[in-house]
């Protein structure tokens, strides 16, 4: 028998993660009191159902998944609390394992069972490119709500903060890279050796000057939600007994390209290394 899962403000992964619901015969909802209308676009696009507020989303529902930017992680667990939810929620966002265990601690105070996931990949749009671990006692139920795929789960096992670990110690490359990166170019511009440095990037016929390049434009339209998460993964070396300067310093560099958030497509160059070398700390 399907489950009833309801989907907090699905943006352009969590609408992925829903389809994976629908296609596996649950009756996915959402809630559209205060949504934009790109979030309702999307929902209608896979043919979610519209519980109209929260409250009647937690009502209706026996699952909850949670996907927003990580500094919102405990409000939106907070909010589903504050409206009597008793059923699994799945926090499938980007945070520190420390965040994770302590937002289970107040959904297993309140009676509510808690999976933690993390997702590895863009959208799931896709079979083998995106992974959805879990972990926790309930890890197995949260994995079938998305059996039919195309996205891929895997169960960690029954230990909450494993799938947030995972995603911090997986993101602080991925996200970690563009970052140093990004500051490598504005270093090498300050000093006037940008030049010089794609020359020499570009020998023997590698093309990693131009891949840089694109990666550091096209990392900006995403810089306002990278600085939160790398700043959960610097708390997250920061408990592991690792130095946390690492992901500090790369949410940093996202801070000074966030503003490119609403830009139509990727900034010139010139324009991302400027919002980078010009900004006081």
């Amino acid at each position: 028998m399907g489950h009833r899962i309801g989907f907090l403000h699905p943006g352009t992964m969590g609408i992925s993660l829903a389809a994976s619901a629908n296609n596996s015969g649950h009756t996915v909802i959402w809630a559209s009191e205060g949504r934009t209308q790109a979030t309702h676009e999307r929902a209608n696009s896979q043919e979610l159902i519209d519980a109209g507020t929260l409250q009647s989303l937690c009502e209706t529902c026996d699952t909850i998944v949670s996907i927003c930017p990580p500094a919102a992680a405990e409000e939106v667990a907070h909010s589903v609390l504050a409206r009597g939810f008793q059923g699994l929620y799945i926090d499938a966002n980007a945070i520190s394992p420390a965040r994770t265990r302590r937002i289970d601690a107040e959904m297993t105070a309140a009676g509510v069972r808690l999976v933690d996931g993390s997702v590895l990949g863009g959208p799931a749009w896709t079979p083998g490119r995106t992974w959805l671990y879990v972990a926790g006692p309930d890890a197995e139920q949260a994995a079938a709500c998305f059996s039919a795929g195309p996205l891929e789960t895997y169960v960690l096992g029954p230990e909450i903060g494993r799938a947030a670990a995972l995603k911090m110690c997986f993101a602080a490359y991925t996200k970690g890279s563009s970052a140093l990166l990004s500051a490598i170019v504005a270093a090498a511009e300050a000093n006037g050796v940008r030049e010089a440095l794609a020359m020499h990037w570009s020998r023997n016929g590698s093309d990693f000057a131009e891949r840089t390049e694109r990666r550091v434009r096209g990392v900006t339209a995403r810089a306002w939600r990278f600085a939160g998460e790398l700043e959960e993964i610097a708390d997250t070396f920061r408990d592991a007994g690792l130095p946390a300067g690492f992901g500090e310093a790369a949410a940093e560099v996202y801070r000074r390209t966030a503003h490119f958030k609403a830009a139509p497509e990727p900034p010139p160059l010139d324009a991302v290394l400027a919002a980078l070398v010009t900004i006081e700390l």
